[in-house]
């Protein structure tokens, strides 16, 4: 039996729109998956689905080359995906110009401890320097993160693991900590949440209130724009 299905996926893999269809079907599983348990973080459909097309992959034994040629459309969204950042920021114009100061040290601090911390880790557990790059921009949005990683000699590939990682630990344990730090004001603990852990936090944060998923929205928006910037200045200074 098993035999057969390797044979029938074989036949199948040559289509270009394969890799497509399992992505769009391995998602809407896994979404259906997360309304089941409620909007749980530790069931976020971006986890399950990369699981599932894991274990598909492997089991099948299909290189992951022969699964992007049909994939890469979705890759190819990255960029409109990161333009769009752009709504949030021009939402929530007004309350940026009016906190601008406190925005920005918020900004500045967490986007350099999160960028700091995953290298400091990883050079004390001797990490190449190639992987270093890849987990600084953690924080990041995916294709943001992506894109500084494979311009300053990280893997790309491993850097988006990493972010979805982080991803769901700040939806799943930001509440927790913000509750413990005594923080109750929506607008602040989203910013929190959207600078530490991008769009899957800021999701979250949505679920919670409007007002807490805006400035989410808005945070992971600012830290993807600093970073951009920051982490090839901060690369260019290191190997000096």
């Amino acid at each position: 039996m098993s035999g057969r299905f390797s044979e029938i996926w074989v036949y199948l893999s040559t289509s270009p729109l394969l890799g497509l269809t399992v992505t769009l079907l391995a998602y809407q599983a896994a979404y259906w998956v997360y309304q089941r348990f409620d909007m749980n973080p530790l069931a976020n459909p971006v986890a399950l689905s990369v699981a599932v097309l894991v274990a598909l992959l492997w089991f099948t034994g299909t290189p992951y080359q022969t699964y992007f040629d049909g994939a890469q459309f979705v890759h190819f969204l990255l960029g409109p995906a990161t333009v769009a950042l752009a709504v949030p920021l021009y939402a929530n114009l007004e309350a940026l110009k009016k906190n601008l100061a406190p925005l920005a040290g918020g900004l500045l601090a967490g986007s350099l401890t999160a960028a700091i911390s995953a290298v400091g880790i990883g050079w004390l557990l001797g990490a190449s320097r190639e992987t270093l790059v890849s987990m600084a921009p953690k924080s990041v949005t995916t294709p943001i993160a992506m894109g500084i990683a494979e311009k300053l000699g990280g893997l790309p590939s491993l850097t988006a693991v990493l972010v979805v990682s982080t991803g769901i630990l700040g939806a799943v344990l930001a509440r927790g900590t913000l509750n413990l730090l005594g923080i109750e004001d929506h607008a602040v603990r989203g910013f929190a949440v959207g600078v530490a852990a991008h769009g899957i936090g800021t999701a979250r944060a949505f679920q919670v209130s409007e007002t807490m998923g805006a400035f989410a929205g808005l945070a992971m928006g600012l830290n993807g724009l600093a970073s951009a910037f920051l982490f090839p200045l901060l690369a260019t200074l290191w190997g000096r």
